[in-house]
């Protein structure tokens, strides 16, 4: 019969687990950190969140209906005058002006000038996106995208100002850079509201969700004084 081998010098026997029974509490470690993990953020793997398009339907159509309506008026002129029929006054008037008149003309440099204006407004409308009433939120998801009406965030800030002790009155003004708050406080220090204010609509703007959450412009006064 074999005898138990003896631990080597320097070691010692490792006591087997003994697991826990049902009524048994388990001591935590003493040598991992006190501190009590966080909520795991959100992975935002859904993409960049731009701003909205605006189809701009009204300016389009009515673009192309006046420039459907000019070429078809010009086609038909033109075929009316290969069929050796006279070409419409219209027609004739404005190529004599043209002829008669110089370039510095005040009517033709107006014209002129109304054309690029015309023109510089489309090309505006063509590169930007539009629809500056909508704030983008964050894409935390992929394919789903949201947006937060500036009327509704403006409102979100306002009530969570008038939560705030000593403030009377608020007003706030959402914009897609900044947003400015006017607050009227009838008692307490106003440094004291306004400190406040900037706390609690710091944090109410960080719960919006929005992808470019707006600076704070936080405004606080006294009431008016009547008579």
């Amino acid at each position: 019969m074999s005898e138990p081998l003896e631990p080597e010098h320097g070691t010692r026997p490792r006591p087997a687990a003994d697991p826990a029974g049902p009524g048994d509490v388990l001591a935590p470690d003493r040598s991992s950190s006190s501190v009590a993990p966080g909520p795991v953020p959100a992975r935002r793997d859904g993409g960049g969140a731009g701003r909205f398009w605006s189809a701009r339907r009204i300016p389009a159509a009515v673009l192309a209906l006046l420039v459907l309506g000019a070429a078809a008026l010009l086609l038909y002129d033109v075929a009316a005058v290969r069929a050796d029929r006279p070409a419409m006054r219209w027609r004739r008037e404005l190529a004599g002006e043209l002829a008669d008149r110089p370039l510095e003309n005040t009517w033709v440099l107006a014209l002129a000038a109304l054309a690029v204006l015309i023109g510089l407004w489309l090309l505006v409308l063509a590169l930007t996106p539009g629809l500056r009433a909508l704030l983008p939120m964050r894409r935390d998801r992929p394919g789903v995208r949201a947006a937060l009406d500036r009327s509704a965030a403006a409102l979100v800030l306002r009530d969570r100002a008038v939560e705030v002790a000593g403030v009377q009155s608020v007003r706030v003004r959402a914009g897609r850079g900044r947003a400015v708050v006017r607050a009227v406080s009838h008692f307490r220090e106003l440094d004291d509201v306004r400190a406040d204010l900037d706390t609690v609509l710091g944090a109410a703007v960080g719960e919006l969700g929005l992808a470019r959450p707006p600076s704070l412009s936080v405004h606080v006064r006294r009431p008016a004084k009547k008579g």
